[in-house]
């Protein structure tokens, strides 16, 4: 035996439930009969042979041979003579005699791309700085909390001269104190795992377990983490269990046949994005994913994890071309029963070791109960996103105002079904990218009716009952859509109406943050109570929002047409003094400054189905917010 591994190790992989399999499998610094090395263990079940090949021995599969440990086909070997930082790959030998180069599915860290080695570690370890967060996230709760998200994809958020990307170190002192400023809570990467396309944007990954090297080394990754932490922020990761790409050096046909993907090519090929479905049924790739999720948590005190794509998981013909043959389950539905069942494994396996956990889907399905438990027939998630509400909302703001009236429902049709999951409200890259435009480009009428929309659209979704998430370059009102290729248009932010579009963005945001009736019962039925949600012709709602403090009500009304309306009256659950606290036509921001300065002293007139209103000025294109003030006696009590 050249190196032993622990039985229980090895039965608990081939189980499916070897949570910390990233500890077993791939590169680790080993002392074997008193001599340090590198322990190297790889799964190759169709595999005669497996070695190490690198520059040390010439990229030749002749010696550093592994011994086959098992007839599941796991592989080991040790060796003394092989230095940290070292690139290797394995060549694995397929029982027909066919060879193949393959990257090490559980290295730590890459090659920088075009090049797609693995290296062997030669990382101290960290010594991190976060004991105060991580103390004080065992006491969050985060339904109750304000979670306001900023999507970044780091490469093109900026960029040096020379099209030179930013490293994670220069990150943190970058994009930290900006979202920071921002009054973002999170941040939320997209995928930073090992990925061979940029334009993939992470979406195709070939090193799960590996930081991508674009940014700089695991450390490195850690420390702007740690950053993050140290000012406030949370860090929330893309993680891409549904599909992986089909380079040559990755995963797919990692022994020569088919073995983290299906057999079945109607299950393996996802035809419409070209890559391929992991075999969610079988026990080594589970242990492979859970232990990935795991991995990030725990060696990355990653507060998050957005599932991506999670509908193209759980249906079998998911986005299928005509003519493609479908497939269907035992039950002869479209359900993927495995992959179903591995969401749910995931969830408990998380929320095992790590409780506090934001466990996001990205999911477009009509799959119910997703972020209930699981013992209560749910998927276990705790956070969904609100896809419906998303492409509602587009497709409502993109109409001139003229014609919205005849689209009320796209409005109001989110309040049906908002207390059903527990719900992101997201506007994000997906719907700035490949000729859809940019959020301020989708907005009709002139220019400056397209930034009082702007302004409208992103504190309706402020006031609207969900946890938030922006993607970058909508705060400073880009026009042009999301460029994969180039930095944000961080020049715009020297014109007065994109500064005005930034500093609404910080307002709204801090805003927020101190307004517990937007964010203490998000997923409550009794945080919401609409006043007129009717109003067709004029495109107005208004609604009212509370926290856990009944008293403490805020008076929501949003005008969705360019039109001034004066003496507008609104129906109020109190009498008493109502006082504008915060309006979007603000000429601070922008707008044509038609403000509520004067308190509002409400009648005693039915209206809205309650027993007293206000009468208002409603500003144009714009979302006004009340509360009541405190009489004397409310402040004496």
């Amino acid at each position: 035996m050249n190196y032993p591994l622990s039985e229980h190790d090895i039965y608990l992989f081939h189980q499916g439930t070897h949570y910390h399999s990233y500890e077993l499998l791939g590169c680790h610094e080993a002392t074997w009969k008193k001599e340090k090395g590198f322990r190297f263990t790889v799964w190759a079940p169709h595999a005669s042979r497996v070695s190490i090949v690198g520059d040390f021995n010439h990229w030749t599969g002749e010696d550093y041979p592994l011994e086959r440990l098992n007839k599941e086909g796991l592989w080991v070997g040790f060796f003394t003579s092989i230095p940290p930082g070292t690139t290797y790959k394995y060549s694995i030998v397929h029982s027909s005699g066919q060879q193949i180069l393959k990257s090490d599915p559980y290295a730590r860290q890459s090659e920088l791309r075009p090049a797609t080695a693995s290296l062997t570690p030669n990382e101290d370890l960290y010594e991190w700085k976060d004991e105060e967060w991580q103390q004080a996230k065992a006491n969050y709760n985060p339904y109750e909390s304000p979670i306001n998200i900023y999507e970044v994809h780091l490469g093109t958020w900026k960029k040096k001269l020379g099209d030179e990307l930013y490293t994670y170190r220069e990150l943190a002192q970058e994009l930290i104190p900006y979202v920071k400023s921002l009054g973002y809570t999170h941040i939320e990467l997209m995928p930073v795992a090992e990925h061979p396309f940029d334009l993939s944007w992470g979406y195709q990954i070939t090193g799960y377990f590996s930081i991508t090297s674009r940014y700089g080394s695991l450390n490195d990754f850690k420390y702007f983490v740690d950053q993050c932490h140290l000012q406030g922020i949370g860090v929330i990761m893309d993680w891409v269990p549904g599909h992986f790409c089909k380079d040559s050096h990755g995963l797919r046909q990692f022994d020569g046949e088919p073995l983290y993907e299906y057999l079945d090519e109607r299950k393996a090929e996802k035809t419409s994005w070209g890559t391929l479905t992991f075999d969610f049924g079988r026990p080594e790739v589970q242990s492979f994913l859970l232990s990935n999720a795991i991995y990030w948590l725990k060696e990355f005190h990653i507060d998050g994890i957005r599932v991506d794509a999670v509908a193209s998981m759980i249906y079998l013909n998911f986005d299928k071309n005509d003519g493609e043959e479908k497939v269907y389950n035992s039950y002869g539905g479209d359900e993927h029963l495995e992959a179903l069942a591995f969401l749910k494994k995931l969830n408990q396996t998380v929320f095992h070791y790590f409780p506090n956990t934001l466990m996001m889907a990205e999911d477009s399905s009509d799959v119910p109960l997703v972020t209930s438990p699981i013992h209560e027939g749910g998927l276990g998630f705790n956070f969904k996103w609100n896809m419906g509400w998303m492409n509602d909302m587009l497709t409502y703001m993109e109409h001139d105002p003229l014609y919205r009236k005849w689209n009320h429902n796209l409005l109001t049709f989110s309040f049906m079904y908002t207390h059903s999951e527990n719900f992101v409200l997201p506007l994000s890259h997906d719907e700035v990218v490949h000729g859809k435009r940019s959020l301020l480009n989708k907005m009709p009428g002139d220019q400056w009716q397209q930034f009082a929309s702007l302004r409208l659209l992103f504190g309706y979704m402020i006031a609207h009952p969900g946890k938030k998430l922006l993607f970058m370059g909508g705060e400073i009102g880009q026009y042009d859509e999301w460029k994969d290729k180039e930095q944000l248009d961080w020049h715009l932010l020297d014109f007065p109406l994109h500064r005005n579009m930034f500093d609404y963005v910080t307002n709204l945001n801090h805003f927020y943050l101190t307004e517990k009736a937007f964010f203490e019962k998000d997923h409550d039925p009794e945080g919401f109570e609409w006043i007129d949600p009717h109003n067709i012709d004029q495109s107005i709602v208004a609604f009212i929002r509370r926290g856990n403090d009944p008293e403490d009500e805020r008076i929501i009304v949003c005008n969705f047409t360019p039109n001034v309306i004066y003496d507008y009256k609104v129906g109020v659950p109190k009498p008493g003094e109502y006082k504008e606290i915060f309006n979007s036509d603000s000429e601070e921001f922008g707008g044509s400054g038609q403000m509520n300065r004067e308190d509002h002293f409400s009648f005693s007139e039915k209206w809205h189905s309650f027993g007293q209103h206000i009468k208002i000025m409603v500003p144009p294109l714009a979302i006004s917010i009340f509360k009541k003030n405190k009489s004397e006696i409310e402040e004496d009590a």
